[in-house]
C-alpha cells in the first residue's frame, strides 16, 4: 500500500482489549503465537529494524532485564518487518535469547496498529512504530507504550509489569 492510500479507519487495540492473535517465525527456529503463550503474561514489543543504533540499544536492554523479567514470569518476544536471516544474525551477533519475530508481510503490525505512515526529510513512507504492547495472563493488553524512546523503556514496562 502506497503512503498516499488511505486505510479503513479501525481503532488501534488498547488497554483493556483482548490482544489481536498472531503466530510468526522467530528467532532459534521457534514460532512466537499469542496460543502458546496463553495463560502467561508477556511483551510483545515491536521495532523498526535490526541491528540499527536504536533497535540495537532496546533489544539489548531488554536482554540485561530478561533475567528480572523472567523472575516474576514475564516473557518477552521483539516483532520487525526484517526476514528471518536477518532476524537470526541480529540475535547471534548481539546474544538476545528471547524470540525475535519475522512480520515481513506487516500482518501482525497491523493488527496492532504499528505499521504506520511515516516521514523523513519530506518523504512519506509505511514503517514499523517502536511500539510495547503489555499482555496479561488473560490474553489482554495490560498496558500501551506507542512511539517508544529507548531509554529507560525496558525499566518501565518490568515496573509495570511487576504489579500485574
Amino acid at each position: 500500500m502506497k503512503p498516499s492510500e488511505s486505510r479503513p479507519s479501525k481503532a488501534a487495540p488498547g488497554e483493556g482489549d483482548a490482544a489481536p492473535a498472531f503466530a510468526m517465525a522467530a528467532s532459534g527456529g521457534r514460532i512466537a503465537s499469542l496460543d502458546g503463550l496463553r495463560g502467561r503474561p508477556f511483551v510483545l514489543y515491536f521495532y523498526p529494524k535490526a541491528d540499527t543504533p536504536g533497535c540495537t540499544r532496546e533489544a539489548c536492554d531488554f536482554q540485561e532485564a530478561l533475567p528480572a523479567l523472567a523472575r516474576i514470569g514475564i516473557e518477552v518476544i521483539g516483532v520487525s518487518p526484517d526476514p528471518m536471516g536477518r532476524i537470526e544474525a541480529f540475535a547471534k551477533k548481539f546474544g538476545l535469547r528471547f524470540p525475535l519475530a519475522s512480520d515481513a508481510e506487516h500482518k501482525v503490525a497491523e493488527a496492532y496498529r504499528t505499521w504506520v505512515e511515516k516521514s523523513m526529510y519530506g518523504r512519506t513512507y509505511m514503517g514499523m512504530e517502536r511500539s510495547t504492547f503489555l499482555i496479561d495472563r488473560a490474553g489482554r493488553i495490560a498496558r500501551v507504550w506507542r512511539k517508544v524512546k529507548v531509554p529507560g523503556h525496558a525499566a518501565d514496562v518490568k515496573a509495570a509489569a511487576e504489579v500485574l
